[in-house]
Parts: C-alpha cells; structure tokens; sequence
C-alpha cells in the first residue's frame, strides 16, 4: 500500500513539474503575441491616420529609375 502511494506521487509531481512548464512556455506565448498585437494596433492607427487626413501613398513604378536629388538641392 505504501509503495502504491509513493508511486502515485511521484506520478503527481511529474504532472505538476509538467503543468509548470507548460505554464511557463504559454505565458512566454502570451507576452509575445501581446507584443505583436500591440505593433499591429499601432500600425493600423498610423495607416487609419493616413487615411484620414486624405494622404496619398506614392508608389514607384517597377520601370522607373531612382532619381538622386542631393545634386539638384546643392546647385
């Protein structure tokens, strides 16, 4: 009967040791994905801004060339 008892507790630790890690690995999960969700939450205000202040996003054309201007600002 003892012997019964020792085994079922250490099983109990094993589990519990378990769960702790567990615990651990999802609350390592949790702090990160608050993390990106709080980049995203920033992100999506910056672009509603944008859009409510009536920019526009310019987007390069795939042919057109880089222009340098540092040389038309020093002329």
């Amino acid at each position: 009967m003892r012997q019964k008892i020792e085994n079922r507790l250490q099983s109990l630790i094993a589990e519990f040791k378990a769960g702790q890690e567990m615990m651990a690995e999802l609350d390592a999960k949790q702090t990160h994905l608050r993390s990106s969700l709080l980049r995203i939450s920033g992100a999506m205000q910056v672009l509603e801004e944008l859009l409510n202040q009536g920019a526009s996003v310019n987007q390069p054309s795939d042919t057109a060339e880089p222009q340098d201007t540092r040389l038309a600002d020093a002329a």
